[in-house]
């Protein structure tokens, strides 16, 4: 029996562009009217009806910031190191606990198991907000305050990356893993050797949400007080905040250069993100 060929009329593919370009479109027009309010001098800035274009760009706004970060009394560079360092290090600890967490819960039997999951679906109702009192006193009395243990802990907190994890684990066939049971595999060389290559979309797409949560991450100003130890976030937050109107063209040039390295994650990692979206229906 021949094949049939399914496909769509060219009348529902013209339709079907129109709607994705203007949702791309829709998406992409924050950053577009970002960029473009980082390049607009003074007095187009508060126009109104306010335009996404710029009539006469000007680098004044990045000149400005620049000089601000250069007049702070601990260096520029520390505050990116600690921002750069925190971040990668939560990332990298994020993915490791989380998938380590998320394989019993996938492929083993253990009592509690369903409870266990349902307060991690549960937790993720909640915004991080509510547990910012007590988590103080927890890390006052460990005498975590003024480290960059409490930059990196809240962040490792959250359940996102077990939920992720667990839900492509189990796509992967059980059969494989008791294969490598008989052949002498460790439950840790079963993890990191099998299950880990067999679900990278899923921690591809983790590193980029949690490196975005932990490079943006203003709540450390409650949990540190130390200034060499404060993030770029939080200097990018005290620069803005004199005089809001006057900075206006500053801010917009400090959220456009806060942009830059979860766009370029991003760029490095999307086709692992497709990926993550296509296998989200496979099932053994």
């Amino acid at each position: 029996m021949a094949s049939k060929r399914y496909a769509r009329s060219l009348g529902s593919n013209i339709f079907v562009a129109i709607i994705l370009l203007l949702s791309g479109a829709l998406l992409v027009l924050p950053l577009v009217y970002s960029v473009s309010n980082s390049l607009k001098p003074f007095d187009e800035i508060f126009i109104y009806p306010p335009r996404l274009y710029v009539v006469n760009p000007t680098l004044d706004n990045f000149t400005d910031l620049i000089a601000m970060c250069s007049n702070t009394w601990v260096p520029f560079l520390k505050y990116l190191f600690n921002s750069l360092s925190t971040s990668a290090s939560t990332t990298f600890l994020m993915v490791i606990i989380s998938s380590m967490c998320a394989y019993p819960l996938a492929k083993n039997e253990f009592r509690g198991r369903k409870l266990i999951f349902e307060l991690i679906v549960t937790s993720l109702l909640f915004v991080p907000a509510v547990t910012f009192l007590p988590q103080y006193f927890i890390f006052s009395g460990l005498g975590m305050i003024d480290t960059y243990w409490v930059i990196i802990l809240p962040v490792l907190g959250t359940t996102l990356g077990v939920f992720l994890m667990k839900q492509f684990m189990e796509q992967i066939p059980t059969a494989l893993l008791e294969a490598a049971r008989i052949d002498g595999y460790s439950e840790f060389q079963i993890l990191f050797k099998i299950i880990m290559p067999n679900v990278k979309p899923a921690w591809m797409t983790l590193i980029i949400f949690t490196f975005q949560q932990a490079w943006n991450n203003t709540t450390v100003q409650q949990f540190v007080f130390k200034e060499g130890l404060r993030t770029l976030p939080t200097l990018m937050t005290q620069i803005i905040m004199g005089n809001t109107m006057a900075r206006a063209g500053v801010s917009a040039a400090s959220t456009v250069f806060m942009m830059v390295p979860p766009i370029l994650l991003f760029i490095v990692s999307q086709s692992a993100v497709v990926q993550t979206m296509a296998y989200a229906g496979i099932k053994e």
